[in-house]
């Protein structure tokens, strides 16, 4: 479930994890769940289907959001601004970006936009998982976006793995050296907690990172 606590913001819990208080209700966990997946469609792949249109960088007004899920979703009469603000701040991955009234998703786009997101403080190394029939061509050709407009790295080897392990259990991980590439030329964003963007990744900066025996 979704709540509330007036001195520590939006939680995901019973109880606020800081100070224990039970907050205030603002949503169940299957409306939460809904709701997360309406606004990660729209702002990352089909905004004309609710009539929106995402400005350069994929923000839209939280306003508009609001009245474009409730009028397409009847069930969603008492929505308001602040319910999709709290699910954008309480969300684990960091998907989301707020900025005063307006809102974006920070990765994992099919539409075409320019993200404007921080590329400093990027790791020495990065991380990508692929299945053990493509890590030969990858290692060979590089790294390029597939169903998406950036290619999408992890943080940590566990977070490549965890990320991989949707797709196939026992992914194997290429290590990227992120700061031989940046030196060259590529630019690395920072899109959430544990994920960073870029247009390629060419082969000269991939390795095969071999299995903890």
């Amino acid at each position: 479930m979704l709540k509330e606590c007036p001195q520590h913001g939006f939680f995901r819990d019973e109880n606020c994890p800081v100070c224990g208080a039970p907050g205030r209700f603002l949503m169940n966990t299957q409306e939460l769940d809904h709701l997360g997946r309406v606004m990660t469609g729209i702002l990352r792949h089909f905004p004309d289907k609710y009539g929106i249109v995402v400005d350069t960088h994929g923000f839209i007004s939280v306003p508009q959001l609001v009245q474009a899920i409730s009028s397409r979703h009847r069930g969603y009469h008492w929505l308001r601004a602040h319910h999709l603000i709290a699910i954008a701040e309480s969300d684990p991955k960091g998907r989301y970006e707020v900025r005063e009234e307006r809102i974006r998703a920070t990765y994992g786009h099919t539409v075409e936009i320019d993200l404007d997101l921080p590329t400093e403080d990027i790791p020495p190394e990065l991380y990508f998982p692929v299945t053990s029939d493509e890590a030969p061509l990858v290692l060979e050709v590089g790294l390029k976006p597939s169903d998406r407009k950036k290619v999408h790295l992890s943080k940590t080897a566990d977070d490549a793995r965890a990320a991989g392990s949707v797709r196939r259990p026992d992914p194997v991980i290429l290590a990227i050296d992120t700061r031989a590439a940046r030196g060259d030329g590529i630019v690395i964003m920072k899109a959430a907690k544990t994920v960073y963007l870029t247009d390629q990744v060419p082969a000269k900066f991939l390795r095969r990172l071999e299995a903890a025996s």
